[in-house]
């Protein structure tokens, strides 16, 4: 199936549609796919592809302070990257609705997944957003509350940085957003989740811990391999595969 992309503006978002080209204009099945730290839109085109040819309807945005929205780094360890995955939050609702209103939605099957930070996103995601159907989440976290308590540790131990005392205040809302404590925010919605046992960004024991902990909830899929921080082609037909069987 061929596919066809689209630069699209909504408000401050810039993304990429990506889709079947004798369909471009037909409801679909949508998906919004997030990338991850440091990255950009352009580069989970591969993954976007992939599920435009088996007839998904694919949005790729660009985070803030990533791709087209590029800005320095904070020097406060890690403010950076919460303020991305946040703002990814903030604008959900709205990419969701600019596509409603075009009436490219077929049938209210709205999926989310991830890469890395990306996977933070769709994750948290879950835990507000009962229109999602379905959400994959690769070497991401379900668990950033561990995660930014491993960000803090580092930040201060390994490299002496600076880190404010109220660092968790600031980023309260992390709390609320964090999967592992609201798992029945699930609510039987198939979860696939992929980690490289080797991850030294994201720790695969974070992710492996949160599955064992949800080992009875049969709508978490989860697959971990002998890769480290990487995303390789078969994990991605495994992904387009998932979501294809279930949105």
């Amino acid at each position: 199936m061929k596919t066809t992309i689209r630069r699209r503006q909504i408000g401050e978002i810039p993304l990429l549609e990506v889709v079947p080209l004798d369909q471009r204009n037909a409801p679909l099945p949508l998906i919004v796919y997030y990338h991850g730290w440091q990255s950009n839109k352009e580069l989970n085109l591969t993954q976007g592809r992939k599920l435009a040819k088996v007839g998904f309807r694919v949005l790729l945005p660009d985070a803030m302070n990533h791709g087209r929205r590029k800005q320095a780094i904070s020097a406060i360890p890690s403010l950076t990257f919460w303020q991305s995955i946040q703002s990814n939050l903030f604008e959900f609702g709205a990419i969701i609705q600019h596509f409603k209103q075009l009436n490219l939605i077929l049938d209210d099957r709205i999926g989310v997944g991830g890469t890395s930070m990306g996977g933070f996103t769709s994750s948290a995601l879950l835990t507000h957003h009962p229109e999602i159907k379905v959400a994959s989440c690769m070497m991401g976290s379900p668990t950033p509350i561990q995660y930014r308590e491993r960000l803090i540790e580092h930040a201060s131990r390994s490299f002496n940085r600076f880190v404010p005392d109220d660092l968790r205040d600031l980023t309260a809302w992390v709390d609320r957003y964090d999967l592992s404590t609201q798992v029945d925010s699930l609510a039987g919605r198939p979860f696939l989740i992929w980690h490289g046992e080797r991850d030294w960004r994201v720790p695969y024991d974070q992710t492996a811990g949160f599955v064992k902990d949800n080992n009875l909830l049969d709508n978490i899929i989860f697959v971990h391999e002998d890769e480290d921080h990487l995303v390789k082609t078969e994990t991605m037909d495994m992904m387009t595969t998932f979501f294809l069987g279930h949105l």
